[in-house]
């Protein structure tokens, strides 16, 4: 597999310092595959569905979508919302990546199909071992149908 192969890696975070923690840790994991961070839900549709400043963009389907809750301007879980409601993109694995530990975010998030829930701790290097073990996972290890 060639770097064009590699799918991105779509990463939601309103936070500059927990996306800069997220991607060096990715980095840090040795994953080849390109890291794309946008700031909020809108940012995140925008790219997936290469409108606006992405409009321009390859088209490709991300590998993983690592996604915040708490964003300004369309949250996560409204994001997730719009994502499982489009046929196109009802199978593409979201991960929450959040603070949060509200049960109600928590129990929302799987009524909506996130493919799994992660608290963000508070130690940065368990921060970074989890973002590490996450892009592992979906960017290499996770297979999915041929064609998609």
């Amino acid at each position: 597999m060639n770097k064009r192969d590699l799918r991105t890696i779509l990463l939601v975070e309103d936070s500059l310092a927990d996306a800069e923690m997220a991607i060096d840790a990715l980095r840090e994991a040795k994953l080849a595959n390109p890291v794309v961070h946008v700031e909020d839900g809108v940012e995140c549709l925008d790219w997936l569905h290469r409108r606006g400043r992405f409009a321009g963009r390859a088209e490709d389907e991300p590998a993983v979508i690592l996604l915040d809750i708490k964003m300004p301007r369309m949250d996560g879980l409204e994001v997730l919302q719009e994502l499982r409601s489009e046929e196109k993109w009802k199978r593409l694995p979201v991960v929450i990546l959040s603070s949060s530990r509200e049960e109600s975010d928590l129990a929302r998030s799987w009524n909506l199909g996130v493919n799994a829930y992660v608290l963000k701790p508070v130690d940065v290097d368990q921060f970074f071992k989890a973002v590490q073990t996450l892009g592992h996972f979906w960017a290499v290890l996770n297979q999915r149908p041929d064609g998609e």
